[in-house]
């Protein structure tokens, strides 16, 4: 019984971080339409970023969130506006193609500047851990939920509350609406992609402190995004919360009891179900009501 306790517990933790690395390719999906397939490679440089940050500033990695995020939103403004718009307006499937080829194109330049090899954040906690009715917590993986967490609510709050939140689920719901109204459809886009990329710069800082990565994850954190959306629904941070959470526990259930090398399998068992029983996720289309 320990033993499950303990399992799901590190289960939500990770599902924790999947819902933060999958978010930002869900606000995209749902409001823009587009499959990112560069979305990992946005999450890595966040990852690597944060390294380059700490280590310079001698700061612990996630402070260095803010400056990571901005630099990422910037990056995200200008990659949307300028190269996927143009794909878009030509093709959707362009657009993807478009977003493949830049996610090749990041990783060996990654590769180029960072090395194939390995890499870690540390902080100084990194081997702190504690003890809660029997079950033990890592202090990093803990912080790393909690920051999860954190910045979930923020997009929550963000998307409900604020000006650029009611303008991003209008242009969604109802875009030829929005540009009636004198919305620049466009700018609003670019927005929600830099917003977006921001996202994943952030989780890439989350998962450097509890996983090694290297340029050759990006795929991997795509796909993982992909699962989650698709399990959560799309354009929804609890969406993506859920979805995350699912497949944290499936993952680290499988691991432990039926063996490390089928959380994969397991993964895209659950993604076939899904899409069998629930198409639109356990949560729907955020963003579909008004359509």
């Amino acid at each position: 019984m320990h033993l499950i306790a303990q399992t799901l517990a590190d289960g939500l933790v990770l599902g924790g971080i999947y819902a933060l690395s999958a978010v930002g390719f869900s606000l995209i999906f749902g409001v823009l339409h587009v499959i990112n397939l560069s979305h990992g490679v946005l999450v890595l440089i966040g990852a690597y970023l944060a390294l380059v940050f700490s280590h310079a500033l001698h700061v612990d990695p996630l402070l260095t969130m803010p400056l990571v995020m901005a630099v990422l939103f910037v990056a995200g403004y200008g990659y949307q506006r300028f190269l996927i718009q143009r794909a878009v307006d030509r093709s959707n499937l362009g657009s993807m193609l478009l977003t493949f080829g830049v996610a090749l194109m990041l990783q060996n330049a990654m590769i180029w500047v960072f090395s194939p090899d390995m890499k870690n954040i540390t902080p100084s906690y990194a081997f702190a851990s504690f003890h809660v009715a029997g079950l033990t917590f890592d202090a990093v993986r803990v912080s790393a939920l909690l920051a999860s967490l954190v910045l979930l609510s923020c997009l929550a709050l963000l998307l409900k509350a604020s000006p650029l939140g009611r303008v991003i689920r209008g242009t969604a719901q109802q875009t030829l609406a929005a540009r009636l109204c004198g919305i620049d459809v466009r700018h609003v886009y670019a927005l929600t992609f830099a917003v977006s990329a921001a996202f994943a710069g952030a989780a890439g800082i989350v998962i450097g402190i509890i996983l090694p990565f290297s340029p050759a994850d990006e795929a991997l954190w795509t796909l993982n995004a992909f699962v989650v959306v698709v399990l959560g629904g799309v354009g929804s941070p609890a969406g993506a919360l859920i979805g995350g959470l699912l497949l944290g526990v499936v993952s680290t259930m499988t691991a432990q009891y039926v063996g490390p090398a089928f959380p994969n399998a397991t993964m895209f068992l659950l993604l076939v179900v899904m899409l069998l029983v629930r198409p639109n996720g356990l949560l729907g289309n955020a963003f579909a009501a008004s359509r």
